[in-house]
């Protein structure tokens, strides 16, 4: 009888790793890139980019703030390398996120680090790193089921907006501008819900907020956003030692 729990239990432990949970817990997501891939691709035809570009850029760049930018810098007539060093500066943030994903695959050969750390974004970093902390641990399998779910889905929705961006000549109207700054609160108020700490969390809010805006007053906001995301854990991680 121990022996069929045990083996239920191993089972059970299995399906929550597989690629197919992966998907499953990533319908979230998936609700919130329709829209938000919806409105790069709309946005992305308003200025000027064909479907097939809008495409390729969903494919090769897969990251919603940078085609966003693209498009917004494509729209005002920005130079290739104003584009190009903008869209560093912002994804630098990736970095970072892929560097608190990694002591959860040291197991793995790099290729299949690195395959995992392409496909990463804000959105699933957040699903993955809340299950991190319920569990403890994070499966390979699983992985790849969340982030090709969000892929495939990220490219068919900016599709869908860019074909029928045509019919929508002022995104902003509808408010398709702030689509993706709307899936973030919202995914972080998920998040610190979750956690527990609200404490804790609206100390960090705050600092990312004013070291935003200080290093903005000084610099680029691009600098600001890196310097937001690289202190404001830190004085996250000092008050809960604090505490």
């Amino acid at each position: 009888m121990q022996e069929k729990i045990d083996l239920r239990g191993l089972e059970a432990a299995r399906q929550q790793e597989s690629f197919l949970q992966g998907v499953k817990d990533c319908v979230p997501t998936l609700l919130g890139y329709l829209s938000i891939g919806f409105a790069a691709g709309v946005v992305g035809t308003t200025s000027g980019l064909s479907v097939a570009e809008i495409g390729l850029m969903s494919i090769l760049i897969y990251a919603g703030s940078a085609q966003f930018i693209f498009a917004g810098m494509v729209a005002s007539d920005g130079s290739a390398a104003a584009i190009i060093s903008t869209i560093f500066f912002v994804n630098l943030r990736h970095l970072l996120l892929s560097a608190a994903l990694s002591p959860y695959f040291r197991q793995l050969a790099p290729l299949k680090n690195a395959l995992i750390g392409s496909l990463l974004t804000d959105e699933t970093f957040g699903v993955a790193i809340n299950r991190a902390t319920q569990t403890g641990s994070i499966g390979e399998k699983w992985m790849h089921g969340l982030n090709a779910a969000a892929y495939l889905n990220w490219i068919a929705a900016t599709i869908a907006g860019a074909f029928l961006g045509q019919w929508i000549p002022d995104p902003q109207r509808f408010g398709l501008d702030f689509a993706l700054p709307a899936m973030f609160i919202g995914l972080l108020v998920l998040l610190m819900a979750s956690r527990a700490r609200i404490g804790v969390d609206i100390v960090v809010a705050v600092s990312a907020v004013v070291i935003v805006i200080g290093v903005t007053l000084v610099s680029t906001a691009s600098v600001g956003v890196i310097a937001a995301a690289v202190l404001a854990p830190v004085i996250g991680m000092a008050v809960s030692k604090w505490k």
